[in-house]
């Protein structure tokens, strides 16, 4: 039997060892194991390398994948690594977090009949292992007098901080959490991004000459005036943390909480950081109702499974297609038992004092304008799903800070910061000194995006300080 020619149908797509559904549901460790020895450039080789890499025009940071999936092939992890760099300051965390589904891997050439490559995967293994070897990104050639503050120690000013400070540039970011990452480290859950991954890169960004200045409120425990008075420029990336309100009726029984508290008090009880206003509900036995499709509502469902519930739904008022969550994490939050209830509208909580249920409505879904199907409510259609818990993930706005208005820095209807335009540079504000990115301008959305904001806001304030990258 003759070999096979090309490297796709040799090798099958595959991800790394996933770890078995019962043993990985008791604990909050990553799900996938590493790549075994050599599977990585298994896996790498079945890029085609075609002509057209819809893969990068996919990927909102344009990386260089079939170029470095090259590198990767040929054993190459170092040059690999710094390739990646290149294009994505936060590879490793993109590289978990992304939803490849709907982004390069969608896009990906064999992904119709032959299976997208990896590149998440690989992506992920390969910045672990180079850096696990002491590869590090390259330093500044020189420094310069200019000073940055960054607000905001989430993933659009890790990003920022890493380009400043490989420009020559001293970068000073504060952060009123204990610990950097933003949502990254209290939101997005470990099963997903393990902390020690941003423990990591708080080392390397801190190797290159990053000072991080955490626990700090600005507002409160420093002026904001007074940063922008010390530094030449700041950078603001605050994030998005205001929940949207469905002003449901019966919301505020006992028993029902807002996505974001609830993954940040798990997240500090984790950390072993909690304090008294972390107050996380024992979901021991419990049956719970998450209300919401994103991947948020996918982060909650997974973290109540690990924390013991007795039952756990996600109920959602469009079809599985119309879901704005990845693909992926719906996959897995099935596998460990989460029950969908899709095409279900809320229309309010139930309960006498404390929750006893949801009730909802069956929808049709009708054509809209805008390209996406509107749920229509199916009338006559009501029934009560029983809960004992019900935790709200419709989405979340930025929540401008006092210092906002009283600083120059515009803000819309929905909160979120106003940059650019005609007469200013890209991401900078109405006071020519602040820039701002991320969910902060774009409110709540890809962490790949708020990368892009961070790694292009710094483009911009190194022309404005006269600084050559």
């Amino acid at each position: 039997m003759s070999e096979k020619p090309f490297p796709f149908l040799k090798f099958p797509r595959a991800l790394p060892r996933e770890i078995a559904i019962p043993i990985r549901v008791v604990g909050f460790g990553e799900i996938h194991a590493d790549f075994a020895d050599g599977d990585a450039g298994d896996q790498a080789s079945r890029c085609i390398d075609c002509g057209n890499p819809y893969c990068s025009w996919a990927c909102p940071l344009g990386n260089r994948i079939p170029q470095w999936l090259k590198l990767v092939r040929d054993g190459r992890i170092d040059d690999a690594a710094t390739l990646m760099h290149e294009t994505n300051p936060l590879p490793e965390i993109c590289g978990r977090v992304c939803p490849q589904d709907r982004l390069c891997e969608g896009d990906c050439t064999l992904e119709e009949g032959f299976g997208a490559v990896t590149i998440g995967a690989i992506e992920r293994s390969i910045t672990d292992e180079a850096l696990r070897r002491g590869w590090r990104p390259s330093p500044a050639p020189s420094t310069t007098d200019k000073r940055v503050a960054i607000v905001g120690a989430g993933p659009a000013g890790l990003a920022a901080a890493d380009r400043l400070v490989r420009a020559g540039v001293a970068v000073d970011v504060f952060d009123r959490y204990e610990e950097i990452g933003g949502l990254l480290t209290f939101g997005i859950p470990p099963f997903k991004l393990e902390k020690s991954v941003v423990r990591t890169r708080r080392a390397v960004l801190e190797e290159l000459g990053v000072r991080f200045r955490l626990g700090v409120d600005i507002g409160r425990d420093l002026a904001f005036d007074a940063i922008v008075a010390d530094y030449d420029a700041v950078f603001v990336a605050t994030g998005a943390y205001r929940f949207v309100d469905a002003r449901l009726p019966g919301q505020d029984l006992a028993g029902v909480h807002a996505a974001l508290p609830f993954l940040i008090a798990n997240a500090r009880h984790l950390l072993g950081t909690a304090a008294a206003g972390d107050v996380l509900p024992d979901l021991a036995g419990k049956r719970v109702v998450v209300l919401g499709g994103g991947d948020t509502a996918m982060d909650c469902v997974r973290t109540a499974v690990r924390l013991g519930a007795a039952r756990v739904t996600c109920a959602y008022r469009r079809d599985e297609a119309n879901m704005p969550g990845s693909r992926k994490e719906v996959k897995n939050a099935k596998d460990e038992g989460v029950i969908f209830r899709f095409q279900a509208q809320p229309l309010s909580i139930t309960g006498n004092g404390t929750v006893d249920g949801v009730e909802i409505a069956e929808t049709r879904l009708v054509a809209d304008n805008n390209g996406r199907a509107r749920a229509e409510i199916v009338e006559g259609s009501a029934q009560v799903i029983p809960a004992d818990i019900v935790i709200l993930s419709f989405g979340f706005l930025p929540s401008p800070d006092d210092w906002f208005e009283t600083s120059g820095i515009g803000t819309d209807a929905s909160g979120r910061v106003e940059v650019g335009g005609n007469t200013r540079l890209p991401y900078q504000t109405a006071n020519p000194k602040v820039f701002a990115g991320g969910d902060t301008v774009r409110g709540a959305d890809l962490v790949v995006r708020a990368v892009l904001d961070g790694r292009e806001a710094a483009k911009a304030i190194l022309g404005r300080l006269g600084v050559i990258a």
